[in-house]
């Protein structure tokens, strides 16, 4: 037999409803970060490379959370929403610790796009999928080369004064042949990458902050209502 809670039905179910939507917003900021970094990122372990398998990873962790929030609502169980609360408090503070890393680690980002763009600049015509990359990366961002388009000289194979056809202004074919300095876009990609790799780390970062602050609401829920479940025990 279960005590008759003094919260309305709509309210049980707010703390679990605010998981999961939380756990839905979480899964779906960690894969857009996994699908632009394998983009721009080598897939070697690294700080930056292991920041979305963090965030999926508890958002789906966040899902069983809110599932057992969901059963302790409905059957007004006392452990069951002790349990809740906990993990959620829990889960807030990795969250947390999640934006920090972000922000400590923005700087670090694009350090690693810069060492990988350039290695991928000495398989430029080596590899096809590696030149279909970058010749997207500096037709969306219009750069050349990491630093600035004279990085092309260096790459073994490519011929004297030519850089390839994406680092054109008006892209045709051969329009890196011969080129001419204002016929291309002079500016390194790692720069204007790297800047808005960065920004979209602390977009992240602020984005964990937001989603915790909206658990701090669901913790505060669920308190309540474990406190209205324990009043209801005790005149039982």
């Amino acid at each position: 037999m279960t005590p008759d809670s003094s919260l309305p039905e709509c309210l049980q179910q707010l703390p679990s409803l605010h998981c999961g939507a939380c756990a839905v917003a979480l899964i779906a900021i960690g894969v857009a970060v996994q699908v632009v970094l394998n983009q721009t990122i080598t897939r070697e372990t690294t700080p930056g490379s292991l920041l979305p398998v963090v965030i999926i990873a508890v958002g789906a962790f966040l899902f069983l959370v809110a599932f057992v929030g969901c059963c302790g609502a409905c059957k007004e169980n006392y452990c069951l929403m002790i349990t809740f609360a906990i993990f959620l408090s829990l889960i807030m503070l990795v969250e947390v610790a999640v934006a920090i890393a972000g922000y400590v680690f923005r700087d670090k980002v694009k350090s690693e796009f810069n060492k990988n763009f350039r290695q991928q600049m000495q398989n430029y015509l080596k590899d096809n999928k590696t030149a279909l990359v970058l010749d997207g990366w500096q037709k969306e961002f219009e750069c050349c080369g990491a630093n600035n388009y004279t990085d092309w000289e260096n790459i073994t194979g490519m011929p004297k004064d030519r850089v390839p056809d994406s680092c054109c202004i008006n892209i045709t074919v051969g329009c890196g042949i011969d080129f001419k300095e204002n016929k291309i876009h002079t500016q390194g990609c790692v720069e204007n990458i790297g800047v808005w790799l960065r920004k979209n780390v602390l977009l992240v970062a602020a984005a964990a902050l937001g989603i915790a602050f909206v658990e701090i609401l669901g913790i505060i829920f669920s308190c309540c209502l474990v406190k209205s479940i324990r009043s209801g025990y005790e005149v039982m």
